[in-house]
């Protein structure tokens, strides 16, 4: 004996209409029963319409339902994320597989309801952990605050030749020890003004520069004197004074 698609599509659609009611609109019988049943999170507010997720599930009776899958279409999602259409009729397509041959549009409905209200708690969840996510890293910054910087040779260093750059203390180092490189001799050379000095000085002091005599014996052993000297910078171990 052949099935009755017609009466067993009919007998569902009282049932559905029992369970639904007030929900369920027809949207049309021929030459199928055509309806649509609301689903929505637990939390759902259609004044806020923020909070929760929401769709109509609407299904159309093919002429072998339930042997024969329906036809299954979503409408007036609400807060749905781009993909969640697709997903949840893939996840429909799947539960009808599992119940062909029976009537299946109260499973699918339920399972409908139950996709959503996992999806809603998967956002939950996830602003939760931004919230914490944020709140943890206030309170680093805060906490960092007053730890400051910590210091180790390689940062000190860096921050050390970048402040005497900036301060011009590297440039006076480095032209410090150029100067002290220099011998008292090498200065005197380097100098011109030293040459004057001493005329300078006899000349504020009243005297003629033509009254002034030379003792020419005071420089009769200035070679040595020199060689002497180039001879004590060469020696890294003489002392001044060792000698006497």
């Amino acid at each position: 004996m052949s099935r009755n698609y017609k009466e067993d599509q009919t007998n569902e659609i009282e049932a559905l209409d029992s369970i639904y009611c007030g929900e369920m609109e027809i949207l049309g019988t021929e030459p199928f029963h055509k309806f649509q049943i609301p689903i929505a999170t637990e939390e759902y507010n259609s004044e806020e319409n923020d909070n929760g997720l929401a769709c109509k599930l609407v299904f159309t009776y093919t002429a072998t339902y339930p042997d024969g899958a329906p036809e299954v279409e979503i409408e007036d999602a609400e807060n749905f994320e781009d993909s969640f259409e697709t997903r949840l009729l893939e996840h429909l397509h799947k539960t009808i597989e599992e119940n062909l041959g029976m009537e299946m549009i109260f499973s699918l409905v339920s399972s409908g309801q139950e996709w959503l209200n996992e999806r809603w708690d998967d956002h939950k969840r996830d602003l939760e952990e931004t919230r914490v996510r944020k709140l943890q890293e206030v309170e680093e910054a805060e906490r960092k605050k007053f730890e400051g910087t910590r210091v180790t040779v390689e940062t000190f260093m860096k921050w050390k030749q970048d402040f005497e750059e900036t301060t011009g203390i590297a440039a006076k180092r480095e032209k410090n020890n150029d100067c002290k490189k220099l011998t008292g001799r090498e200065l005197f050379l380097r100098d011109n003004t030293l040459n004057e000095s001493d005329i300078k000085y006899l000349l504020e002091a009243g005297e003629n520069i033509e009254n002034v005599k030379i003792d020419e014996t005071l420089f009769q052993n200035i070679g040595e004197l020199e060689l002497d000297d180039d001879d004590e910078d060469d020696d890294e171990d003489w002392v001044p004074g060792a000698d006497d």
